[in-house]
């Protein structure tokens, strides 16, 4: 938000320079981000001079350029070619002295040089009105007053006004000092706090009568809790044109282009009240009545930027007695505006409810200076002010007469807030105590009104434009931020309290499990929760039903909430890929969103996604690239981390996972892991294979919670290891092999791996190998080979008997 000291200065009397001004701001919480210097005429009119041509004669080389001697006041007079027609002896010029900037219409500055002109030497230039700013014409050189003095500075003789212009970020909570009349009652309120107590200049709006009655337009509000206040009147015998000097110096000073003097008048008011006003033109209102009302969706209409809108049934609509004149706090139509042709206008100042501003602006991708104040809330008691004060201005420069009522429409006024303030609390939440009466002027400075006083705390009644101070604690912020936080001293003593957590936060196992995985090698990715539908289509399990859909997307990209993680990661791996990162592991922790029928649900996730090689290419190692049983090791190893020993495995198959598994605890699943099929893959531009894991992170936290930590003592008594070599059938599984030992040897068996796996055409049809590590030990003695044999006899005669394998 861009605010005019000069025009700050109107509210209030001030003299500190605009640094010292800014650093104020600051402290009160209207954080001013920048300086700008602002004039009126770009450059000031900086070294260009009066200057009185002596001579003028025809340039010997070329038809129409003249050859002039001018005084300007030095020892030596200047040579200057110049091609207006209008230039002749005797006259008073303005003079662009060797050095100076002038500067384009579109702000481009350009520099005076000496320089040769068809072989004739100039030394400055003669200047047109539209060349330094001082009007639009281009026919000719500036003739000026003979009056002036020769060699004074045109600076002098012309008004240029410059100013200071504190570019605020102001947050959206601070609806109350959008306008240069509410950041100047911020101003003081802290102001106040240095001992310089100035008041707030309100413009008078003292003169306004009305005129005569002989335009009259009837207001009907039909929806009183969109359009809670709404006033209006008429202005006839106006004349449209350009505003004056001063008006445009003020909009240009906070970046606003001047269009004429009724636009530019509304526009003032806005910035200068924080009231939003629209102006139509009378005689396009048929039936001389304005109803306030919303009307069928899918009603057309086509707005002030010509651009024809289908509108809702909830949007509220200013409308005549047959048609929608103009969005209501929004945008205005185009076939109600303002033109040259205009004689009489409706003025129009409202509060409308910010909701229905907000959902209006944002249904229609708008976003106007009206729209971002009404949509935040503006002050509803200064409404029929704003009016006055607009007609009062439209009347000074535009002429015209007031020629109805100011009819207000306000049925049902908007109470102020009722809040109790305890001394107790605020000096223990500042942490410092502020004496009462220093609170209570600095309440009111702020416009709060003190109603009763107790031992113990204020009555307050908060101004209906402070719709960010509804409780105690907004009081309190509102006494700390103009008290100054620097002001707050620093205590040599430290208090803070032991919190009691529990060691399954979920926060504290995500940094475990994160550590455990960059420790792997991984990178750690985050990617936008909002996605496309069109995956939809490579996934069955995405149902469109269940999408949590984005009322005003950015871009259709971007339109719903995503169901899986699995398909931003793969946005990631391929924007890697065509990059030449060939070799990726990837995690990420994140949410799901799901509309069901009765409820909408967030579901939390990590997805794991592997492509490439384990590792980078090096001299003493060979490429190696991930496959199944990898990813299988990196789940089993996260697993492991977090105390998951035991569950159950099950084959799994879907419509993005060519073979994979299910690993549940009880009735809990965990995690789904596998590789993705081609079809998942191809929308991408993924060619090389890709593994993924998906972890049901709500489960698991659930599960970790459940488990129970046992401890035993490290046994003394060494491992055996023993190796058999298996021929089984190919639909057999590590799993079949690994219960049925354990259902065999349960005491001594303490673990059974999987070395080795070897198919091929050296094996008969349907059968593949695999070479099993066993690992045996007792926690009371050293085991006997004839123990170890007769258990090893055992396993392999199940094996045999009742898997069909056979021992190679």
């Amino acid at each position: 938000m861009k605010i005019s000291y000069n025009w700050l200065k109107q509210f209030i009397k001030i003299d500190w320079s605009a640094e010292k001004t800014s650093e104020l701001l600051t402290n009160l919480g209207l954080e001013v981000e920048g300086l700008d210097v602002f004039q009126s005429i770009k450059g000031g009119l900086k070294g260009i001079v009066v200057g009185h041509v002596l001579t003028c004669e025809q340039h010997p080389n070329a038809d129409k350029l003249k050859i002039t001697t001018i005084d300007i006041g030095e020892k030596t007079p200047l040579n200057i070619v110049c091609g207006a027609p209008n230039v002749t002896k005797g006259q008073k010029v303005a003079v662009a002295k060797i050095g100076t900037t002038l500067y384009t219409n579109e702000g481009e500055a350009w520099t005076i040089k000496k320089s040769k002109i068809r072989g004739e030497e100039s030394h400055g230039m003669l200047c047109a009105e539209d060349e330094i700013g001082l009007g639009k014409s281009h026919e000719g050189i500036m003739i000026l007053d003979e009056a002036l003095d020769i060699g004074t500075a045109i600076a002098d003789h012309y008004n240029v006004e410059d100013d200071i212009v504190f570019e605020i970020g102001l947050t959206p909570n601070r609806s109350d000092a959008m306008s240069h009349y509410g950041t100047a009652r911020d101003l003081m309120a802290g102001l106040s706090q240095y001992g310089t107590n100035t008041k707030l200049i309100s413009p008078s709006v003292s003169g306004f009568h009305v005129e005569n009655r002989g335009l009259k337009i009837d207001i009907n509000v039909d929806d009183k809790i969109k359009a809670p206040r709404y006033c209006g009147l008429t202005i006839s015998n106006i004349v449209v044109k350009d505003s004056p000097a001063w008006l445009q110096n003020r909009l240009k000073s906070i970046g606003l282009s001047p269009i004429n003097n009724i636009v530019d008048a509304t526009n003032y008011v806005l910035h200068d009240l924080g009231q939003p006003l629209h102006a139509f033109d009378a005689d396009k209102i048929n039936g001389n009545k304005i109803n306030i009302k919303t009307v069928k969706s899918g009603t057309k209409f086509v707005t002030l930027d010509g651009v024809e809108r289908i509108l809702h049934h909830d949007d509220l609509m200013i409308c005549d007695q047959d048609k929608p004149l103009c969005i209501a706090g929004v945008f205005g139509g185009e076939n109600s505006g303002i033109s040259e042709s205009t004689s009489s206008i409706f003025l129009e100042s409202a509060y409308f409810n910010p909701i229905s501003i907000r959902k209006t602006a944002k249904r229609h991708a708008l976003n106007t200076d009206a729209s971002f104040r009404f949509e935040r809330g503006i002050d509803p008691n200064i409404t029929k002010y704003a009016l006055k004060r607009a007609a009062l201005l439209i009347t000074e420069i535009a002429g015209g007469k007031i020629s109805s009522d100011l009819i207000d429409e306000y049925p049902n006024k908007i109470e102020d807030p009722q809040v109790f303030l305890s001394f107790d609390k605020t000096n223990k939440l500042i942490g410092q105590e502020i004496p009462k009466e220093k609170i209570k002027s600095i309440l009111s400075a702020l416009e709060i009104k003190v109603n009763n006083v107790t031992e113990t705390g204020l009555g307050l009644t908060i101004p209906a434009y402070r719709n960010d101070v509804q409780r105690e604690v907004d009081v309190i912020e509102e006494i700390l931020r103009v008290y100054g936080y620097n002001n707050i001293g620093i205590t040599n003593k430290l208090n803070a309290s032991i919190s009691n957590t529990s060691k399954f936060e979920n926060h504290k196992i995500e940094n475990i499990v994160a550590n455990q995985l960059v420790g792997q090698g991984f990178h750690e990715i985050m990617t936008n929760s909002l996605t496309t539908d069109k995956y939809k289509l490579i996934s069955k399990q995405l149902d469109p039903d269940n999408n949590v859909k984005i009322l005003n997307p950015l871009s259709n990209d971007l339109s719903i909430m995503r169901q899986s993680l699995i398909f931003s990661g793969l946005e990631t791996l391929a924007f890697n890929i065509n990059r030449q990162q060939l070799d990726l592991k990837l995690f990420e922790f994140g949410k799901t969103y799901h509309n069901f029928d009765e409820r909408k649900e967030e579901f939390n996730h990590l997805s794991i996604l592997l492509t490439g090689n384990k590792s980078e290419k090096s001299w003493n190692s060979n490429k190696t690239e991930v496959d199944y049983f990898y990813l299988k090791g990196i789940v089993k190893a996260v697993l492991d981390r977090l105390g998951i020993k035991k569950f159950k495995s099950f084959p799994l198959s879907n419509d993005i996972l060519n073979e994979g598994q299910q690993l549940n605890v009880g009735k809990h699943s965990i995690v789904e892991f596998g590789s993705l099929k081609t079809i998942a893959l191809t929308p991408f531009g993924i060619s090389q294979k890709v593994f993924c894991a998906n972890f049901n992170w709500d489960n698991l936290i659930k599960v970790i919670n459940q488990n129970t930590i046992k401890f035993k003592d490290i046994s003394k008594y060494p491992e055996v290891k023993r190796d058999l070599s298996l021929l089984i059938d190919e639909e057999l599984t590590f799993e079949n092999l690994y219960k049925l030992a354990k259902q065999t040897e349960n005491n001594y068996l303490k673990d059974v791996n999987l070395f080795d796996v070897y198919t091929g055409d050296k094996l008969a049809k349907g059968k593949k190998s695999y070479a099993i590590s066993f690992t045996l030990q007792d926690n009371k003695q050293t085991l006997k080979d004839s123990q170890i044999d007769k258990i090893m006899l055992k396993i392999q005669k199940r094996f045999e008997s009742e898997l069909g394998a056979e021992l190679r």
